[in-house]
């Protein structure tokens, strides 16, 4: 094939193809396009090949046209969001890490490991959709925050009970965390309450480059928190630091402060075991309600929102700490 021939047929792509073409050879009446498709996700790399059928189909010479997709393979970091105990506000502190991080401008996505009771889907305003599947796939569902995710909420018809044994719940946490997150680098997982089967599988098969605690201040919730402290440590993953959650109620006629759930427990438990204090997030009917209604508190720049974008700052100085260290 002549490079005129060549010339011709490039011409003939449209500019979304042509600026991400690497390649093109004719043999045999088939047209073998190599594009790159960095940082596309799989609707965008659908759209390219189905673009640049079109445009050859019919030129001269060529029966068949091929595209072959090209990606320079992402550096994806996982951070696990876990309790020793359910009922500490573990998923929303996820949600809204997730949401804050998409807003410093990362790369960020979310999934909702919780599998048995998994509530991402209410929290970022997904419910109801539900994610397709590409070659043994699944394509994350984009979110209206600004980020991908994935839950088994949206795997699920609504109100059904998911009762797997670990196997199975191992085999669905892998669907989810393998799917195809496209550009994503940091991909925050919310695991269930607790130490079990879930967790291990997160461990040992993919092996987070952090995780965040999450306790209210109650000294039951840290006791808990303290075995999901030492299942991490054993698991040879580091613990970016400790979330107190629910700390300090706000009355809304008096403005006086309580405390229903203790007061610097985490904070002192964090100190025990010479990790970080990330911060607190008060007990506040705001946060409740407008999580309750997909609109992640992180996702604004109101008072409710300001204990969450710390948050996320304290994480993303710490990715990039380690992101130093490594260089």
């Amino acid at each position: 094939m002549s490079s005129k021939e060549v010339d011709a047929l490039k011409a003939k792509l449209p500019e979304a193809v042509a600026t991400r073409l690497q390649s093109l050879r004719l043999a045999d009446g088939r047209a073998t396009l190599v594009v790159d498709a960095t940082g596309l996700s799989a609707l965008d790399r659908d759209k390219l090949e189905v673009a640049a059928k079109d445009a050859l189909r019919g030129a001269p010479g060529i029966a068949e046209t091929r595209v072959a997709m090209m990606a320079d393979k992402v550096r994806r970091r996982i951070v696990a969001v876990g309790s020793g105990k359910g009922g500490v506000g573990k998923s929303t502190v996820a949600a809204n890490i997730a949401v804050a991080l998409a807003r410093m401008g990362r790369k960020v996505g979310l999934v909702d490991a919780d599998i048995y009771g998994p509530s991402q889907a209410r929290l970022l305003g997904t419910e109801g959709i539900r994610p397709t599947a590409r070659e043994n796939k699944l394509n994350p569902v984009a979110s209206p925050w600004g980020l991908p995710m994935l839950s088994m909420a949206q795997l699920a018809d609504p109100g059904q009970a998911i009762a797997w044994r670990g196997p199975m719940a191992g085999n669905a946490l892998a669907q989810l965390v393998e799917a195809d997150w496209g550009d994503v680098e940091v991909l925050i997982v919310d695991l269930p309450p607790g130490t079990g089967d879930i967790q291990l599988t997160m461990l040992q098969r993919f092996k987070p480059a952090g995780a965040v605690i999450v306790s209210t201040p109650q000294d039951l919730a840290l006791m808990d928190a303290m075995r999901a402290i030492e299942l991490f440590a054993k698991g040879k993953v580091p613990v970016i630091g400790v979330v107190e959650n629910m700390a300090g109620y706000v009355c809304p006629h008096c403005g006086e402060i309580s405390d229903p759930f203790g007061s610097g427990g985490a904070q002192a438990a964090a100190k025990s075991a010479g990790l970080p204090f990330l911060g607190r997030i008060p007990l506040e009917l705001a946060i409740r309600q407008d999580s309750d209604a997909g609109r992640p508190p992180a996702a604004s720049d109101g008072a409710e929102g300001k204990p969450f974008l710390a948050l996320a700052e304290a994480v993303a100085n710490w990715l990039d700490r380690q992101d130093g260290a490594i260089t």
